[in-house]
């Protein structure tokens, strides 16, 4: 839909204020090729910036939305409020369960639902597709996001802020892996990759900071989290092996041919077994370049003696018992 006579560096969001400075007239603000999602705020009609997105997956889709929304409410947010809880957990892409996601939309479910909070005293944020929070200074340590600069609760404060809300404690433990996980290359390429998110000592220290809910569960995932975990299925696959009372598995291992070749990283592994687990992703499936690699790998560890044990979200969330008997079977064999 043509922006008319709105000016192209007002961008795609924009506050009403802004408009106006700018010369924009109260009627072309109340045009019908403008959304209103939060009050003073503008926006260009869902679907008249997009770019590529029928190229998007559902979740990146999603995820897209409550970035807009984010970005909307940003131009309005005064100085003393940040984004928190299942908001900044997306914004540093923690992996937050479907159900969890799904739930941040507003009442009338054509809107995302943004978590804010403000340090006591100042008052509680109010509004449509706003949920409120207020935050102790003690307890919650607010940062500037360094891609996009928007303020929001630091990743240790986040994970902390997230004991209420995840019910799960494998979840808790996902979350907590990817604040701490250690970005690298498989392989050992050598690229410049961005520090960890949060050290163990951040998280610790944000949990013991106060009052926390949930303060029991996220006090008892400490000691299980992992700095190779590279998603939420991967971290799950590890504590439900482990609660099974089987071996841990080491995780994110690069496997190599005797002559030193890469063959390629493996979710876990018991290396001394040459027993390899692999979750097999929606985007495994999808992805016809990720589909060719994973079999060139999978034949690669079985030409050099690998048991390959392919987990598939149903064997992980709904009938573990199918992954552990397999696991289970696989190390009595190479025992």
């Amino acid at each position: 839909m043509p922006r008319y006579d709105i000016p192209d560096d007002l961008g795609t969001a924009f506050s009403v204020a802004a408009a106006l400075a700018r010369g924009v007239g109260e009627k072309r603000l109340r045009g019908v090729d403008l959304d209103r999602p939060f009050r003073g705020i503008r926006a260009l009609r869902s679907g008249t910036d997009a770019n590529g997105a029928d190229s998007l997956t559902p979740w990146e889709r999603r995820l897209a939305a409550i970035e807009k929304s984010v970005r909307e409410y940003a131009l309005r947010m005064p100085e003393h409020e940040f984004f928190s809880h299942q908001t900044a957990a997306l914004l540093w892409r923690a992996p937050l369960p479907p159900r969890h996601v799904d739930s941040l939309r507003s009442d009338g479910g054509d809107r995302e639902l943004l978590h804010v909070s403000v340090l006591a005293p100042h008052r509680l944020p109010r509004g449509a597709g706003v949920r409120g929070h207020e935050a102790r200074p003690q307890t919650s340590r607010v940062v500037t996001h360094p891609g996009t600069g928007l303020r929001l609760a630091s990743p240790a404060t986040t994970r902390a802020m997230l004991g209420g809300v995840l019910r799960h404690p494998y979840d808790l433990i996902a979350v907590g892996d990817h604040m701490i996980r250690v970005p690298r290359m498989p392989g050992g390429f050598a690229k410049a990759l961005p520090p960890p998110l949060a050290v163990p000592a951040q998280l610790e220290a944000a949990l013991f900071s106060g009052r926390r809910v949930g303060k029991p569960a996220l006090r008892d995932a400490l000691p299980r989290l992992r700095t190779g975990s590279s998603s939420r299925p991967e971290s799950w696959m590890r504590v439900t092996v482990v609660d099974g009372g089987l071996p841990e598995p080491e995780i994110d291992v690069d496997v190599y041919a005797p002559d030193g070749r890469f063959i390629g990283c493996v979710d876990g592994a018991y290396a001394a077994r040459k027993i390899a687990l692999e979750y097999e992703g929606d985007h495994h499936r999808t992805d016809p370049a990720t589909w060719n690699r994973d079999i060139q790998k999978h034949d690669d560890l079985v030409a050099h003696g690998w048991r390959v044990i392919r987990v598939t979200r149903e064997m992980l969330f709904v009938h573990p018992e199918v992954l552990l008997r397999r696991v289970a079977d696989a190390i009595r064999d190479r025992s």
